[in-house]
């Protein structure tokens, strides 16, 4: 789905525009298509907490395994490790929420904005970034589709992030893009690096996923 989509016709058509997705993850209240900002926050502040994306008024929840949450843990450690002492900038979780459009709120599993990045008059106490990442990373998780993960890599350049890591557990390989037509994909003999974004991040893939061993 597309911020200019018309609107759906069936609901196959529904999960087509949002990337494949399983049925399962879309929530029916509020219905789709009639979901706010105000009802995505709902969601992330109440117990149980439900971790939501809002895609042009449709909720969508995130998928996410035991083994993928203590992943995302874990990178950001390492990112924080590298940043904080440099006081380069911030790193969220996974219930961090970024303003793609009027209508389209993402949340990436982690993300970093550096401090150089943050827009004159930025309001920390907004529940809702209204700024892109420097940094956006998507843990794939058994719920995701290869389609669903481009439309967010695409997404995060076109509102100004600059480089997109995508980790999956399952092959271990982290896909590193600065651009949305270029993609590059390491393995566990290669290192990843936070290139003109983070210079001198550099960690071993070997490492990202060794922690789970």
């Amino acid at each position: 789905m597309t911020p200019t989509a018309t609107e759906p016709d069936t609901v196959a058509d529904l999960l087509h525009d949002l990337g494949g997705i399983p049925p399962e993850r879309v929530l029916w209240t509020p219905r789709p298509g009639t979901a706010t900002e105000a009802d995505l926050l709902r969601c992330i502040d109440r117990e149980p907490k439900r971790l939501v994306e809002l895609i042009d008024g449709t909720l969508v929840q995130k998928p996410m395994g035991k083994r993928e949450a203590m992943l995302g843990g874990w990178l950001a450690t390492l990112l924080n490790n590298f940043i904080v002492p440099r006081r380069l900038g911030y790193v969220a979780g996974a219930d961090g929420p970024i303003r793609m459009t009027t209508r389209r709120v993402r949340m990436p599993d982690e993300w970093y904005v550096a401090r150089a990045s943050l827009p004159d008059g930025a309001d920390d106490d907004d529940a809702i970034a209204d700024y892109p990442p420097d940094v956006a990373v998507e843990v794939v998780s058994k719920g995701n589709t290869k389609r669903e993960i481009e439309q967010k890599r695409r997404e995060y350049f076109a509102v100004g992030c600059k480089l997109v890591w995508v980790v999956d557990r399952k092959v271990r390989t982290v896909t590193a893009s600065t651009d949305p037509d270029t993609a590059v994909t390491l393995g566990v003999g290669d290192t990843l690096t936070g290139g003109d974004v983070l210079p001198g991040f550099a960690v071993p893939v070997a490492d990202i996923f060794g922690h789970l061993d």
